[in-house]
């Protein structure tokens, strides 16, 4: 069992903390004394959740250090102005949780990325390497990119398929792509930073009822969610990987259940890591070239 307020005096950053995986594990790390900033697209759905954790701190006379940082990882523009909000606050940062993402939906982003690509990899890809330098700064810097179970069913990296509109028939195999270049990311990340007091993770959390179905036709998503397990569950493997001591010496692994898991042969290999990492920061380098200095 954690201690009470074991977290104090670190700070955390985690998209998608409006709601399911997101908002379980932003109040877990609120309850043990993490600060807290919660990235993500929508402030009247994040309200509730930041008068949550400070009424519950208020019954305990403990103080609340959560805040809200707009974002949408869709939009690469967005994405830099709230790195540079973040880095402009002074605040340090200990971890980031790459936890926000879709599945099901269907478009273009505004940068003319099809969408899941654009807000579960390319998004969060831009976001890890503006707050990096932070991260560093840390006594021990983490990222973690929360992934899926569905990178089992991705045969292939199709390049193609990143500037065009997936049809929704097509979508789950896609989704199941980009968390499989969540896990890349991470194992790739791990190689370059080697040496540094920075480590990365990638996990599944569980199939969880949460709004990263919200594009999921409803008869489909209403059989699916009899398989589902809670929010909270669901956040537990994020918080091992976030805040875990005994991870502190590991970096680059995939945690599923609280523990190393097994991984794809494509995410296993080395070559393809460097090979989505390189075309992603092609990617940003030529829409935000200020960006790819950090």
């Amino acid at each position: 069992m954690q201690a009470a307020r074991d977290l104090e005096g670190r700070t955390f950053l985690v998209t998608g903390a409006s709601a399911g995986i997101g908002r379980a594990t932003v109040c877990a790390l609120a309850a043990r004394g993490g600060s807290v900033v919660l990235a993500c697209r929508s402030e009247e759905k994040t309200q509730p959740v930041l008068e949550e954790i400070r009424r519950l701190h208020q019954a305990s006379s403990a103080r609340a250090d959560v805040e809200f940082l707009p974002i949408d990882l869709g939009d690469l523009a967005s994405v830099k102005r709230a790195a540079d909000t973040f880095l402009a606050s002074s605040r340090p940062l200990d971890v980031l949780i790459n936890n926000a993402g879709i599945a099901g939906a269907t478009g273009l982003s505004k940068d003319g990325y099809e969408i899941v690509f654009a807000t579960n990899h390319l998004g969060p890809f831009l976001l890890t390497k503006l707050l990096l330098p932070k991260l560093l700064e840390a006594p021990q810097g983490r990222v973690v990119n929360v992934a899926s179970r569905a990178h089992f069913r991705a045969r292939t990296i199709d390049w193609g398929q990143m500037s065009q509109p997936v049809k929704k028939i097509h979508g789950y195999p896609h989704y199941g792509a980009t968390k499989l270049m969540n896990i890349l990311h991470a194992k790739e990340l791990a190689n370059r930073l080697a040496g540094t007091r920075v480590t990365t993770y990638s996990l599944h959390p569980g199939v969880v009822a949460s709004e990263l179905w919200r594009e999921i036709p409803w008869p489909v998503a209403n059989v699916m969610k009899l398989f589902f397990t809670s929010n909270e569950e669901g956040a537990k493997t994020t918080l091992y990987c976030a805040t875990a001591p005994e991870l502190s010496s590991s970096s680059g692994l995939y945690y599923d259940g609280c523990k190393e898991a097994r991984v794809s042969r494509l995410a296993r290999d080395e070559c393809l890591a460097r090979e989505v990492f390189e075309r992603s920061e092609d990617a940003i380098r030529t829409l935000l070239p200020a960006a790819s200095a950090a």
